[in-house]
């Protein structure tokens, strides 16, 4: 006679379903033929019946006078066709931790532990943490030291401008948001681009010391807008944006940046992906395309 508990009866309840008198999804019929076929059983035999004839009920009194091994024997059994089940209709385990502590019950009558369930893998090692995307210190402080070098770079506008270029590719790549270097298409050259939370954003990258003004933008725009709907941009100009540029110009799809927003989020070790998503989000909440690093922040 196996030896289980209150709470191994409430477990086995909780699996299998057994409250309302009945076994997982079994008619009388197809219960009595698991038994007999499987594991060569009559459970339906008087002797299981002292408690009623319903199948939870004939199944109580199985595990209630039989040997541990039968008992290992008829769970090992259920949790298969239980499992199978799971599969089979794409449903979620409804009982915490239910293979780990019925596995448990079933060694402690004797038995092997039960095979990992089919949606969970079987543990090969220890999980370890994930890496963080943040780059290092080091890295960051060269990208600061970096950016504050081409401020030094004197009257080479070309020399300076494909530098600014690799910086920001570089700057982007730290940040994990892929970046892509400076291309050209058929009709137009695109200084580069990177993806955030689904989109791809295409940059413009200007280290002029005078500022942008509307016309500029307008040319960026319409890069943008004959492209598809999930493609947006970042304007990034050195020497900040006239008044006239945001009188002249209504920003769809793109933000913007100037050198202190960049010198701010180097300095102060901000996440650019979380800088770029706030620019986003107050565009959208405000309609001003160009917010401050040290407004957000």
């Amino acid at each position: 006679m196996t030896q289980l508990s209150t709470a191994d009866m409430k477990l086995i309840d909780s699996i299998f379903g057994m409250y309302s008198g009945y076994v997982l999804d079994f008619s009388n019929d197809r219960f009595a033929s698991f038994f007999n076929r499987d594991l060569n059983i009559d459970i339906y035999n008087a002797r299981y019946a002292m408690h009623g004839g319903s199948k939870g009920k004939v199944f109580r009194g199985f595990l209630e006078i039989s040997s541990n091994v039968e008992v290992v024997r008829a769970l090992t059994a259920l949790w298969e066709y239980r499992e199978n089940y799971r599969l089979d209709h794409n449903e979620s385990e409804t009982v915490p931790q239910a293979r780990q502590r019925l596995s448990q019950l079933v060694v402690k009558l004797g038995g092997k532990p039960l095979p990992a369930g089919f949606d969970e893998p079987t543990p090969t090692a220890p999980p370890q943490p994930e890496a963080s995307k943040e780059p290092s210190e080091v890295v960051q402080a060269a990208l600061e030291e970096e950016f504050l070098a081409m401020t030094q770079m004197g009257d080479h506008p070309q020399q300076r401008g494909y530098a600014f270029e690799r910086f920001l590719k570089k700057w982007f790549d730290a940040w994990g948001l892929d970046a892509q270097a400076a291309f050209t298409t058929k009709s137009e050259q695109v200084d580069g681009s990177f993806q955030l939370d689904g989109a791809t954003y295409l940059v413009e990258a200007k280290w002029h010391t005078k500022p942008t003004n509307g016309a500029m933008l307008h040319g960026f725009q319409g890069k943008l807008l004959e492209r598809p709907d999930w493609t947006r941009g970042l304007y990034v100009s050195y020497g900040g944006y006239s008044d006239e540029s945001f009188e002249a110009f209504t920003a769809r799809r793109l933000i913007m940046m100037d050198g202190t927003d960049i010198y701010h989020t180097l300095h102060r070790r901000l996440d650019l992906g979380i800088v770029i998503a706030k620019k986003v989000r107050h565009h959208s909440e405000h309609r001003q395309p160009f917010a401050k690093v040290t407004d957000l922040f």
